[in-house]
């Protein structure tokens, strides 16, 4: 117990005897000192005092797939400062080259009696039918950004993927492109099917990297396309890749556009035309649907979708260029 009380109260910035008032509810601490010690326990994984126990934590689960694909890091700033003005605390989970799982998270976040999670760009259900139903018995208050498949019933904020590549491809047929090509992530990823619906012209599937857009635009290259859509930056850097490892120049010979005008992309070489995300905006909108269900406030599970917006820069130009070179 003594080493206990020790952790939290080094954690919680207090006294010991201040941690065993909290723990033993009783009078004399004030609100703002109660709250910390009581995110302290939570944050080492001990058990509230009986009489709050069915409190909802102050610890909110952030899950993200990486960290490398700029968006994400992105994302959890934002949510992260909205959450710590709400008073929650952000705990920061992400998939690591080890093979830190969401499933491993889950379990993580459910032992330490996390008040909600919000998942960026992946999915309760990728954890498996155990973690699914453990989080639906607890009826944990989540929210899900841009999520990676179907979750029907858990509020979701999404960007509107089939009007972002109806713009880029309006774009690229306005500047004289008639045999345009798609670079998508990995089948069944939702994001990915739905920037699918409604477009007609070759598709390619890859993994989110710079290396699998680089081979899937040269499958793309094979097939004479001249304008590139792609469902990420990074995709679209391995597609500006490809073109130049076949002697050809964007955007004189192909013209390429990215997804989600993440960090940088204005100062790459081209520099990217891309879909911007509003980040901010989604991420606010996330946030308050979470601290809605931490209240207690009516559930909404319509989805919320964001427009994005086309951002043009330098890698992209009229066809006739190709032929001027």
């Amino acid at each position: 117990m003594t080493s206990r009380l020790a952790a939290v109260a080094a954690y919680a910035g207090v006294s010991e005897a201040t941690v065993s008032r909290v723990l033993h509810d009783k009078p004399g601490v004030a609100q703002a000192t109660r709250d910390t010690v009581l995110t302290a326990l939570d944050v080492f994984g001990f058990p509230r005092p009986r009489p709050v126990r069915g409190e909802r934590a102050r610890l909110v689960g952030l899950v993200l797939p990486d960290l490398s694909n700029p968006v994400f890091p992105a994302f959890a700033d934002v949510i992260g400062v909205s959450l710590v003005r709400r008073g929650l605390v952000p705990v920061l989970c992400t998939r690591t080259s080890d093979g830190v799982s969401e499933a491993h998270y889950i379990q993580m976040l459910l032992r330490t009696q996390v008040g909600g999670i919000v998942f960026v760009g992946s999915s309760f259900a990728d954890a498996g039918p155990e973690q699914v139903r453990r989080l639906t018995e607890r009826k944990l208050p989540m929210v899900l950004i841009n999520a990676a498949d179907e979750n029907l019933g858990v509020p979701q904020v999404s960007i509107d993927d089939a009007a972002a590549v109806r713009q880029a491809v309006a774009h690229l047929a306005g500047l004289g492109h008639s045999r345009i090509g798609l670079i998508l992530g990995p089948w069944g990823h939702l994001p990915s099917m739905r920037k699918l619906a409604g477009f007609a012209g070759p598709v390619e599937h890859t993994v989110f990297s710079v290396e699998g857009g680089r081979a899937a635009a040269g499958r793309l290259l094979e097939q004479q396309v001249t304008g590139i859509v792609c469902a990420s930056d990074a995709l679209a850097l391995g597609a500006i890749r490809a073109v130049r490892r076949q002697g050809l120049d964007v955007p004189a010979d192909v013209s390429v556009v990215g997804f989600d005008d993440s960090t940088f992309m204005a100062m790459t070489d081209p520099p990217l035309t891309t879909l911007r995300q509003p980040i901010r905006e989604m991420a606010t909108a996330a946030v308050s649907s979470l601290v809605a269900q931490l209240d207690g406030r009516l559930l909404v599970t319509d989805e919320i979708t964001f427009d994005p917006e086309l951002v043009l820069r330098g890698s992209t130009a009229p066809l006739q260029s190709r032929a001027n070179k």
